[in-house]
This record gives structure tokens, C-alpha cells and sequence, in this order.
């Protein structure tokens, strides 16, 4: 990358990690689409290793307010879910998953915004956990399922949980990307270099989380869940 590449994509990224810090997810959404125009190659093992970095120092920041055991029943669910995923790509055309898991979580979107509230029990964490996998093997936004669950709990509890959610699964995913040779010597030097990025946006989240707390952090998340799903169809239509 030359230094205005450098300077543009690290500025997406530091984008990204406001809303992600602030919201609990969100980096792919606002990063990947401006990465990809930059360099295919800052996706996903750059991105995934700039998630990796910003859900550490989150967890950190919210250790107090991490689920636990809700993060250990939707990881039961998020393995499976990713092979799933895997298989379902070198079966189904992606453009059709896409529109339809697009949609989904518009449906999703509108139904919580109706007022309908998902019981957090242990299906429905290990079914999320699925979906999340599953939908970010296939078209690369697993955030809203998990999202969607933990609406309704405090700010630093849904950050948290999400944040050791997405440590674990990006760390699984940049283990197979380098086993498959995705997350060699170039993809880990763009990777370093984007960290800045993170950092800075790392800190602006937590201007944001103050004022997210004061009861919008359920507006948030509705907000960017619609975002991602009217993403991946534009991806596809467009």
C-alpha cells in the first residue's frame, strides 16, 4: 500500500472501531466495503486481525459486564454454524444466501422494533451463535444475530459479550485463513499497520459509550443491524 492508501484505509478502519466500540459490532460494516476498493487483500485477514485487536481491548473495558456463559453456549452453536456456512457456499449460489440472510435481518430488525423480545435461554444463544457463524462465512456480517439477543441488557454487558464472542471467532478465523494461505507475510504486515487505526477508534468509542448508555444503545444496534442488512442486498443488487 502506498501512504494514502495506508492513510484511507486506516481512517475506515478507525471508523469502523468508533461504531464497533461504541455499539458492540460494526468494524466489517463500515471498513470492508472502502478496504476492498483500497486493496481485495485487506480482506478478511487484515480486517478479521483489526477486529481481533479491538475486541480484546473492549473485553478489557467491559470485563465486568461480560456474560460468560452466554458467550460459551453461542460459541457451541458458531463452530458448526461456520462449517455450515463453508459447505453452503460450494453448494448454493452466494448471491441467493445473500439476498435472503440480507433480508432476514431486516425481518429480524423490524420485529424487534415492534417490541417482540427473544428470550435469552440456551437454545437461543446456541442458535444465534449458529447464525452469527453461519452468515459471516457466507456474506461476512455475523454480528446482528448475537446483537439482536442481548438488545435489551445495559450497554457494557452487550459489548462485553459480544466482544469475548468475536475474540473467539476471530480468532478461529484467522487460524483457518492461514492454514488455507490467506494470512501470509503481506496480510500481516497490512494487518500491524492498521492497527493505529483501531486504537484511535478504540478511544473515540469510548466518548461514544457514555451517551449510548443513557438508554440508546438498543436504537444503536437496530440501527446498525438494519445497516448490514441493507448492505449485503445492495451488495448484490447493485
Amino acid at each position: 500500500m502506498s501512504w494514502i492508501q495506508l492513510a484511507v484505509a486506516s481512517a475506515a478502519v478507525c471508523a469502523g472501531a468508533a461504531v464497533h466500540g461504541g455499539v458492540g459490532f460494526g468494524l466489517a460494516l463500515v471498513a470492508a466495503p472502502l478496504l476492498m476498493l483500497i486493496d481485495s487483500r485487506l480482506v478478511p485477514a487484515p480486517l478479521i486481525f483489526s477486529a481481533l485487536v479491538l475486541t480484546l481491548l473492549m473485553a478489557h473495558r467491559e470485563r465486568d459486564s461480560l456474560d460468560i456463559s452466554g458467550v460459551g453456549f453461542a460459541l457451541l452453536g458458531h463452530f458448526p454454524g461456520t462449517v455450515l456456512g463453508a459447505a453452503a457456499l460450494a453448494i448454493f449460489p452466494a448471491r441467493g444466501m445473500s439476498l435472503l440472510f440480507g433480508a432476514l435481518v431486516l425481518v429480524a430488525v423490524a420485529m424487534s422494533a415492534s417490541g417482540l423480545r427473544v428470550r435469552r435461554t440456551l437454545w437461543t444463544l446456541v442458535g444465534a451463535g449458529a447464525l452469527s457463524g453461519f452468515m459471516g462465512t457466507t456474506v461476512s456480517i455475523g454480528g446482528p444475530p448475537m446483537a439482536l439477543v442481548y438488545q435489551h441488557e445495559g450497554g457494557p454487558r452487550l459489548r462485553g459479550t459480544l466482544s469475548g464472542f468475536f475474540i473467539v471467532a476471530s480468532a478461529v478465523s484467522l487460524i483457518a485463513l492461514r492454514a488455507v494461505g490467506r494470512f501470509q507475510a503481506y496480510e500481516m504486515r497490512s494487518a500491524v499497520a492498521l492497527v493505529p487505526g483501531v486504537l484511535l477508534g478504540f478511544i473515540i468509542s469510548t466518548r461514544l459509550t457514555p451517551f449510548l448508555d443513557r438508554h440508546h444503545s438498543r436504537p444503536a444496534v437496530l440501527l446498525v443491524a438494519a445497516a448490514g442488512g441493507v448492505a449485503v442486498l445492495l451488495r448484490q443488487l447493485l
